[in-house]
């Protein structure tokens, strides 16, 4: 159910290089004083994006429930946030559900900053930023190695169901809205966002 990412409001200087197989993303504050929900600027952070395992599952757990009562509150009301990320923080499988997936977690030495889901048909399922760890471009790098995923396995279209809080950042990502729809989860009523976004060729050689 949604998704969000919100990364608006701080410069932030990057680079990425490739290390063993693993995307290694080194991410400097700029503007340390700069205004920011984040509560302290680890400088450099030092991030791989990579694919989940089992030993992920508590963390990614422990960050949906979080991100969502937290974050997506600015969105949504205190019963529907109840609802999206129950107080049972397995009531999804989460091994079983990420292991299905194209899972790629972002892993700042050994803190899991983020997650998303690719599914072979094209749909991004679950993608969530750490609520400590926004306006950080972990997104950005997330879709990233999701995006070139589906290029290798030539999925042409990617579309996916976004909260309201992340119709921004996809948005961003080049993805256009095709309606706004409301769905039911667990007894309460959501707004979101069909949105899809074509991969061309062209594209697929900057990934």
């Amino acid at each position: 159910m949604g998704f969000f990412i919100w990364e608006l409001g701080i410069v932030y200087e990057t680079a990425r290089e490739q290390d063993s197989g693993h995307y290694k993303v080194l991410i400097t504050p700029i503007s340390p004083h700069h205004p920011s929900p984040i509560t302290h600027y680890p400088s450099p952070i030092s991030m791989k994006i990579r694919l989940f395992n089992k030993q992920d599952a508590e963390q990614i757990a422990r960050l949906f429930h979080q991100t969502v009562r937290e974050v997506n509150i600015s969105n949504y009301s205190v019963n529907q946030v109840k609802a999206w990320a129950p107080d049972d923080i397995y009531f999804r499988d989460w091994i079983n559900v990420c292991s299905q997936k194209f899972t790629y977690v972002a892993d700042n030495n050994g803190i899991i900053a983020g997650f998303g889901e690719l599914e072979p048909n094209g749909h991004i399922d679950c993608f969530y930023c750490h609520k400590d760890y926004q306006r950080m471009g972990v997104g950005s790098k997330i879709y990233q190695a999701i995006e070139a995923k589906a290029y290798e396995l030539e999925i042409h279209r990617l579309y996916v169901e976004a909260s309201i809080t992340a119709k921004p950042f996809f948005q961003r990502m080049g993805f256009s809205v095709i309606k706004e729809q409301q769905v039911e989860c667990r007894g309460e009523n959501f707004i979101n966002y069909v949105m899809e976004k074509y991969l061309t060729a062209s594209s697929g050689k900057n990934c």
